[in-house]
């Protein structure tokens, strides 16, 4: 099942969250995108229903393994393409805003080849 943009971004944006504190909440996600507490709580009750986040009593968010594959997928994603846009000379600030729209569309043959050209490209500094 493809997953919707917007899902692969909240995904995402759990899985560096829970990297950075271990711990999320809805808050924490509203804070970080800037989007208003209700659409993240409609959100995190999609996510849930899908399988791809756990929410623990006290309000705790966590990826199930679905979720979390689909994060890191994301974020891989994000990491290179932004890695490889300032390797070019784009600045740091337009790489990252690009990469989170690039993430979205990019093919996995295509995603493949730009990660082999910049771990050579980085083998061979």
């Amino acid at each position: 099942m493809k997953v919707q943009e917007s899902m692969e971004d909240y995904l995402e944006t759990i899985y560096v969250l829970e990297k950075q504190t271990g711990y999320v909440r809805s808050i924490d996600i509203a804070t970080a995108l800037g989007f208003s507490k209700p659409s993240i709580s409609n959100a995190m009750k999609k996510l849930k229903s899908n399988g791809y986040i756990e929410m623990e009593e006290r309000g705790s968010i966590r990826l199930t393994e679905k979720g979390k594959e689909v994060a890191m997928g994301t974020y891989a994603r994000h990491c290179v393409i932004s890695e490889l846009l300032v390797s070019f000379g784009v600045s740091k600030e337009a790489a990252l805003e690009d990469a989170c729209r690039i993430e979205h569309v990019i093919s996995e043959e295509t995603f493949h080849c730009l990660k082999n050209y910049l771990k050579s490209k980085n083998t061979n500094k």
